[in-house]
């Protein structure tokens, strides 16, 4: 079964692909993009598109490898060691009792396919993505206190994005199918806007896009306003009922569009976005 985007995710035809041949070679798809481009939406969608669970693992700057795999819960043993009562006795005599399966274990162990989505691993320790590449290569893994080995039953379709906060180790890429989301061109956000805002105004989706693109493409940005926060600052246009007008300038000058902090989300920006109409206005 190939993936072929979905009615909810506004798939280019360069992703379908990266999506179909990580699935062919069976390799981790590693996505990368700029925040809000739909990485993680991506999983969610060939997930739901190809009928199959989604089992996801967000990582953090305190993440560690084991995790994904298993931890052995040795503080609640030690304690229910020291109860008298039978019941506890029993369990601390069994240390599978104290083994808490990770994200791999459960897709390994699955008992139908599953899609893996390793959430932004740019955010863990350098040595995170080494730590992974025996399992995610050989799709086993051992467990030392209970001395079995666990491999997979099926294999997973593993998503792994990131968002360029570090480079990855190159023993790692080399594991990995590649795909760059770039940022969507002003047909295909038409697109994409459209999947989510079917019955908007044609005249007021060109004066956001409009608006959108100039805020955007402001030189100097500290951090430019994304995809998923376009979307956010139509519903709030939408809902707060903002007329056309408010979106339009006369002289087809760039303006401070309303609900902007929808769109920009640091002073830095707002100031230098404010500076470049006030220096356009006077300078007519």
């Amino acid at each position: 079964m190939k993936f072929q985007g979905s009615d909810h995710y506004v798939a280019t035809q360069d992703l379908m692909l990266a999506v179909n041949a990580a699935v062919t070679l069976q390799r981790p798809l590693l996505v990368k993009g700029e925040p809000g481009t739909g990485k993680t939406m991506l999983a969610e969608e060939v997930a739901t598109a190809m009928k199959m669970p989604l089992l996801q693992w967000h990582i953090k700057s305190t993440t560690k490898a084991q995790q994904g795999l298993y931890e052995y819960d040795a503080v609640s043993r030690l304690r229910d060691s020291q109860l008298a009562d039978p019941e506890s006795a029993d369990k601390v005599r069994d240390i599978r009792n104290y083994i808490v399966q990770g994200v791999l274990w459960q897709a390994f162990t699955a008992e139908q396919p599953v899609v893996l989505l390793i959430d932004e691993i740019d955010k863990a320790d350098i040595e995170f993505p080494n730590d992974l590449l025996r399992e995610l290569d050989r799709m086993e893994f051992y467990v030392y206190e209970t001395r079995e080995l666990v491999r997979a039953r099926h294999r997973p379709i593993v998503f792994i994005t990131s968002n360029n906060e570090k480079e990855l180790p190159d023993a790692f890429l080399r594991r990995c199918f590649f795909h760059y989301i770039k940022f969507p061109d002003a047909e295909t956000m038409q697109r994409i806007v459209d999947v989510h805002f079917p019955g908007l105004k044609k005249d007021l989706l060109s004066a956001a896009l409009k608006t959108f693109y100039d805020v955007r493409n402001l030189p100097g940005l500290k951090k430019k306003p994304s995809t998923s926060e376009l979307l956010d600052w139509l519903k709030l246009l939408v809902a707060e009922d903002i007329p056309l007008q408010a979106l339009q300038s006369k002289d087809e000058k760039v303006s401070v569009p309303p609900l902007v902090g929808a769109l920009l989300k640091n002073e830095q920006d707002v100031t230098l976005f404010e500076k470049l109409v006030f220096m356009q206005r006077h300078n007519r």
